[in-house]
Parts: structure tokens; sequence; C-alpha cells
């Protein structure tokens, strides 16, 4: 049994990721603001503190150690410090959650090598100082700057499922069901994606093995936005009306210019194994659709 800090564990694929670690029989600690409420009832210790606060951080950890700690919730260069500061001597290794958004989007299948953390020239400042991307590249580079401890920057595309609160896929299935337009820039654009599930497993799996540095995360394969339109269609019954170069009210969450994907071979040499996307993205699309019949 080992001791968990899960920092930000109520929704989606983090709570995916508590639930396994529960299963283990682990000792968790999820840190919220408090915002969602606690689903884990008594099975895990639950302390309400705000991830940005420094001072928060230590009050967290005044007179605590942890084996592993995922934080799910940095987006920026002065959270990865602060937390650095604090958790240094405290923790046996972190599971940073990462993004896709660390690449650029120039049509290129991205792998590790694309975005090098640490050769990357650290400016420090808070979320609003950077976009999402930008953001996390320099939370990253702070993270191997200053840690004293194992740290895994997993790097995620969009993560899907049916409890997605961000709804993004949600947003292409229920505009089509309802006969409604829907903006992209280029359809033959490929992208890849990760089902939750398999992102809480792969996260409980970077904790648990010696693996080090940052890993893309992604389920195998990619597609292009007209095949998932295409997935849409079959699952609603109805035809997509389809904008190129939208306006922002009905342009897509997955509007790219260009292919944005991953490679995932660093990870499946390390040993994990991942599904592929065309095992289950299609019954994603008709489950979420039946929310719209």
């Amino acid at each position: 049994m080992k001791r968990i800090l899960v920092l930000g564990g109520t929704r989606f694929f983090g709570r995916k990721l508590v639930e396994l670690l529960l299963a283990e029989g682990h000792q968790v600690t999820i840190a919220t603001r408090g915002k969602t409420g606690n689903p884990f009832g008594d099975n895990v210790e639950h302390i309400v503190v705000d991830r940005t606060k420094k001072n928060d951080l230590q009050s967290l950890m005044e007179n605590r150690t942890f084996d592993i700690v995922y934080d799910n919730i940095c987006y920026s260069p002065n959270e990865a410090k602060a937390f650095c500061d604090v958790f240094n001597g405290k923790i046996g290794k972190l599971v940073f959650t990462s993004t896709l958004s660390t690449y650029e989007i120039d049509g290129a299948v991205k792998v590790e090598e694309d975005f090098d953390p640490y050769n990357y020239a650290i400016r420090m400042g808070d979320t609003e100082d950077f976009t999402y991307g930008e953001g996390k590249r320099q939370a990253e580079a702070v993270f191997f700057e200053y840690a004293e401890f194992p740290v895994v920057a997993v790097r995620f595309p969009i993560v899907m499922g049916v409890d997605d609160y961000t709804e993004r896929l949600h947003f292409h299935v229920k505009r089509v069901a309802q006969e409604e337009p829907i903006g992209f820039v280029d359809m033959d654009a490929e992208m890849s994606f990760i089902h939750a599930e398999e992102a809480a497993r792969f996260l409980l799996w970077a904790g648990q093995t010696a693996v080090e540095g940052p890993f893309n995360a992604t389920a195998t394969g990619a597609i292009t936005l007209q095949g998932l339109m295409d997935l849409v269609e079959k699952a609603t019954g109805k035809k997509a009306k389809i904008a190129l170069l939208g306006d922002d009210e009905i342009r897509s969450p997955y509007a790219v210019p260009k292919s944005w994907y991953m490679k995932n071979d660093k990870a499946t040499e390390a040993g994990f194994e991942f599904s592929k996307l065309d095992s289950w993205l299609e019954n994603l699309v008709q489950d979420i659709a039946k929310q719209y019949a």
C-alpha cells in the first residue's frame, strides 16, 4: 500500500484514477478547491486547498510525505515552482498531467523529442500570462529543472468520454443531431485521442513504474476530422452541416488548421499497451448520440 496524493481527482479521468488507486488498496488523499464535492466519501482523505497558493500547499504538506503525487491541475511555471519548493524532500515521485498542446500544430506527427523541456528557456509567470500550451511547456521545464524527485510528464491528446465535462465531442454530436452548422478549418486534418478510462490507467502505470521524463499517451492511430464527422452522421442519422472557417459560436473545438497527433512508441516500448482508436471511438460516439435522440 502506498500513500498517494491526487491534486484534482473528482472529475473525469482524475476521478477514474482515484477509483483505480482505491481498488488497489492504496491510501489516497485528494486535494481540491471543494467546488465539486467528494464523490469517494470516507474512502479518501479530502483536503480543500487552492492549488495556486503556495501557502495552501505548505499547509497541506505539514508533517506529511507521499510516495506518489498526481498533479492534474498545474497550468503555469509559477505553480510548478511553488510545488517544487514545497514538495522537494517529501515525495517519492510526481506524475504531471501535460498535453499534446506542448507541440506545435504543423501537420507532422509528434514524438517526445519534438519538445525538449530540459533545454527550454524558462519564463516565470501565472496562468493568465501564457496560452494553455505555453503554460504547460513552462511547467514541464520548471519541474525538470527544480524537482528533486522523479517526474513523469504525461502528454495527453484530447481525452474523450461520455462523462467529459468539457463536452467537446458532445458539441459535434449535438449540433449534427439538431441540424446545426459546425465550423472547421481543414476536414482532412488528422487528430489523436485517448479514452478517459485509458488515460486513468496510464497515469496509474506512470506512477507505479520506474519511468521518468516526458511520455506521449494516446490511443494508437489517428482519424481525420472528416472521418470523425462520418461517425457522428452514422450515429445520429443526420447529415452534418459543415461550415469552413465558421464564426466562434459554431467553431468546432477540434478545428485545427493542420494535422495534430502524436505517436506512443516510447510508452509502448516501456511496457504500456494502448488501445486502438478505432476499437472504441465509434461506440463512444454512438453512446453520446443516445443523449440527443
